[in-house]
């Protein structure tokens, strides 16, 4: 049976016979020692100390001193919503592409184009979050007769305060949870600027970032 990664990175556990029978002995017996495991099965405990560390560090298991080992009591679910839980918006985020309110809409067109993103923030001196234009902003925005060379980015763009975002200690899920809600395909991650007004993008979640971290807890290649 295989279960969900402890960390970025590592390849999914995948628990061996050895480790499915010593689950069962806890859960039907625990607490349970190492010393009354490994007698059990006819071993030494120096034998089953690997896969006791193994069973115990992806929470299948919990150990108390003098007291043994005890089953935790959580479905493969329950340790892979906490193990998303704890990925963070920190680990994840990628770099923001960003332009101007005078930046016109044609050059808009051609920066999403060219950095194949879907969401452009808008950005003054420093940085610092104005706006944010979507896919949809810059189409909706082509149709007509109008010069899209004389139209700047700052006419279509959502503005601040109606704009939302995400910052570097929040877990993915969370980002996650707010592109659903807010149906949107990108969040800026922010943090506070050092002047004090308003505040600075430093990041960006999209519906693709989700995407790869899953595609990592399911042990594929993120490309």
């Amino acid at each position: 049976m295989k279960r969900g990664r402890r960390a970025r990175g590592c390849q999914p556990i995948e628990l061996s016979k050895r480790q499915e029978t010593i689950l069962r002995i806890v859960k039907d017996e625990g607490p349970i020692t190492g010393e009354q495991i490994a007698e059990k099965l006819n071993l030494t405990r120096a034998t089953l100390r690997p896969d006791l560390a193994i069973l115990t560090m992806s929470g299948f298991l919990d150990a108390r001193p003098r007291v043994g080992y005890f089953y935790s009591g959580k479905t493969g679910n329950q340790l892979l919503g906490e193990h998303l839980r704890k990925l963070s918006v920190k680990e994840y985020k990628s770099v923001p592409v960003v332009c101007q309110e005078e930046t016109s809409v044609y050059d808009a067109i051609c920066t999403m184009f060219l950095e194949d993103v879907g969401t452009l923030f808008v950005v003054r001196e420093g940085g610092i979050l104005t706006g944010v234009v979507s896919r949809k902003d810059l189409l909706k925005s082509s149709m007509g007769t109008r010069d899209l060379s004389s139209i700047p980015v700052g006419v279509i763009m959502t503005r601040m305060p109606n704009i939302v975002s995400c910052e570097l200690d929040e877990s993915l899920l969370e980002a996650a949870s707010k592109l659903i809600r807010n149906q949107v395909d990108a969040l800026p991650v922010v943090k506070d600027a050092e002047s004090g007004d308003g505040v600075e993008v430093v990041g960006r979640i999209t519906k693709t970032t989700i995407t790869k971290a899953f595609v990592e807890l399911g042990g594929g290649e993120a490309v």
